[in-house]
């Protein structure tokens, strides 16, 4: 008999409304809901914390990596709750501090509470379930018929079903009238296994506005930020006419603290060798994040400032495609 681990964090898909608006709550209905799905699998339930993931932080994190890795060799595969609107960073921090995990550990969530009637909690749950079934090791998304790698997830939507979409990568798995398809890439897709939990929290995200002051870089500077990341235009554009951003990113390379650049743009990858307010970044010491989501540019930064202080590693860190997050560069 196979044995699942469900985690629950709270967000949505436990909420129930108090005054006019919703709240985590704490509740084991969702075992009760998977024992209906498939009631040949023994299901242990762990409540970890009851929050809306607005309020799931780098502590959380820390909490949520824990409970995983210590039942990693307990379990056939571990369903983790959590609420929709920060989950792509959750999954994108784990999968880094939990590299290619020997079991499935499948994210899920709903835009509906499951007590409402047209909630899509069960389906994600159907969904969730079938992924961790799978022996397929990695950390998951599954949400709307697709399970998709954790650290290329991204919310897209705020209210539809759909909310959820694969950026730069294949889905991992679709579900139709033939079960679970897993795309042949990820079936056999063994990497090593790594685990540290240590990382960074004191990492910024700007994105670049047309009116922003350069001069908020030495802000960040007297704040003794560790890194940060700079969301650019397009395939990589940084000014360096009136507000120029170049000089002052280069006091912040210059004190040995990494600047990672990846685009507004959703879908493909940076490239800051087409352009002349790419190639000035470029001169400086930028480090590019290619097709990497922000989500994943960010989270990785934080881990791997963890690991190292030294600018030539990160820099090679982040070359490097750790857990699927960056596509193959020869």
């Amino acid at each position: 008999m196979k044995k699942i681990l469900i985690i629950a964090t709270g967000g949505t898909i436990t909420s129930i409304k108090k005054n006019d608006t919703l709240e985590p709550n704490s509740s084991n209905i969702i075992v009760q809901a998977l024992e209906t799905i498939d009631d040949t699998i023994s299901y242990t339930y762990k409540e970890l914390f009851t929050l809306d993931s607005t309020n799931i932080q780098p502590e959380e994190w820390k909490k949520i990596a824990n409970e995983l890795y210590i039942n990693l060799n307990n379990y056939d595969g571990i369903i983790v709750t959590h609420g929709t609107d920060t989950m792509a960073y959750t999954t994108s921090i784990l999968s880094f501090i939990i590299q290619n995990p020997p079991i499935p550990i499948v994210f899920t969530g709903s835009q509906l509470p499951i007590y409402d009637p047209l909630t899509d909690a069960y389906s994600n749950l159907r969904y969730a379930l079938a992924m961790a079934k799978s022996k397929i090791g990695g950390i998951f998304l599954a949400f709307n018929r697709k399970i998709i790698l954790g650290c290329r997830a991204v919310k897209v939507r705020t209210s539809s079903f759909h909310a959820f979409e694969s950026i730069n990568l294949e889905n991992v798995a679709s579900i139709d009238a033939r079960g679970l398809v897993v795309n042949k890439e990820f079936a056999n897709n063994i990497k090593p296994f790594n685990y540290s939990d240590d990382f960074e929290t004191n990492v910024f995200l700007l994105k670049l506005t047309p009116n922003l002051d350069p001069n908020f870089i030495d802000v960040l500077i007297a704040h003794q930020i560790k890194g940060l990341i700079i969301e650019a235009y397009g395939a990589g554009g940084i000014s360096f006419i009136r507000r120029d951003f170049i000089s002052h990113l280069k006091k912040l390379i210059n004190l040995n603290i990494p600047v990672c650049v990846c685009s507004q743009c959703l879908y493909e990858e940076s490239n800051f060798n087409i352009y002349e307010v790419g190639k000035k970044a470029l001169n400086i010491g930028i480090i590019e994040a290619l097709d990497m989501t922000t989500e994943a540019c960010l989270t990785k930064l934080m881990w791997a400032l963890g690991q190292t202080n030294d600018l030539k590693t990160i820099r090679k860190i982040f070359k490097t495609n750790l857990v699927g997050e960056i596509k193959e560069h020869e």
